[in-house]
């Protein structure tokens, strides 16, 4: 298989995710590289987040408000310009006409040359979110780029360049992040609500959370360094590349 490395900056750059913090997982680190480069970043986040605590007591409303902040915080950090929120319900997310037709939107909205999603073909993928927001990308992109798909938008059709899919099944491009990852952290880590169901990091003894913490920035390195490794550079973000949309 062939392995592509970096594509040409984009001027536009859509990153798709079904939950706050699922966009910096995957790609944090290349979009805030390719922001620093002048790439103008935009970001959606499918769910309300609404059952992302083990707290069974949790106020969910406070919830969604606390992770929608999050984002926003997380998205400065990486140089994003905006951050649209399409609040369906955390766990039932579904590839259906309506929300199709908002991420159809989106898309020629923003008219981004390279748009990033998860991967809908990656097998015995668990959450089913990750599973729909994926295919509403792909569906987005279909319906985006052929006029008589939702025509009372009013939106000029628009046919972005390429996909890249993130927690791919297979990977065949890779993006150089040297020297980014520490933003992929610091955007990861504005999402405090999820320090224990996402991170491992537990906010009671102070030094274990410290070293829980640790655990955590050193895993992403890690996981960077293999990435990297498959191009013989010093660090990378892993995709399966979509051309000619």
């Amino acid at each position: 298989m062939t392995l592509s490395v970096d594509l040409t900056v984009p001027r536009r750059v859509l990153a798709i995710g079904a939950h706050p913090d699922d966009i910096e997982f995957g790609c944090g680190a290349s979009l805030a590289k390719w922001s620093d480069l002048g790439a103008e970043v935009h970001l959606c986040i499918c769910t309300d987040g609404s059952k992302g605590t083990w707290d069974p007591a949790a106020n969910l409303r406070s919830l969604v408000a606390t992770r929608e902040e999050e984002q926003r915080d997380a998205a400065k950090l990486l140089g994003a310009v905006d951050v649209r929120f399409l609040r369906r319900t955390d766990g039932e997310l579904a590839n259906d006409l309506a929300t199709r037709a908002e991420v159809c939107a989106a898309i020629r909205e923003v008219r981004p040359d390279v748009i990033l999603g998860h991967d809908p073909w990656r097998p015995y993928r668990l959450h089913p979110d990750h599973l729909a927001a994926g295919s509403l990308v792909v569906g987005g992109i279909v319906a985006a780029r052929d006029p008589h798909f939702f025509a009372d938008q009013g939106l000029a059709p628009f046919r972005p360049a390429t996909l890249l899919l993130f927690e791919p099944a297979r990977v065949d491009h890779v993006e150089r992040v040297s020297g980014h990852i520490d933003r992929k952290v610091d955007a990861l880590l504005a999402h405090r609500s999820q320090y224990r169901s996402t991170m491992a990091i537990d906010d009671g003894d102070e030094q274990q959370s410290a070293d829980q913490r640790a655990a955590f920035v050193a895993r992403l390195h890690d996981n960077a360094r293999i990435h990297g490794l498959r191009a013989g550079v010093r660090a990378a973000e892993a995709f399966a590349r979509m051309d000619n949309l």
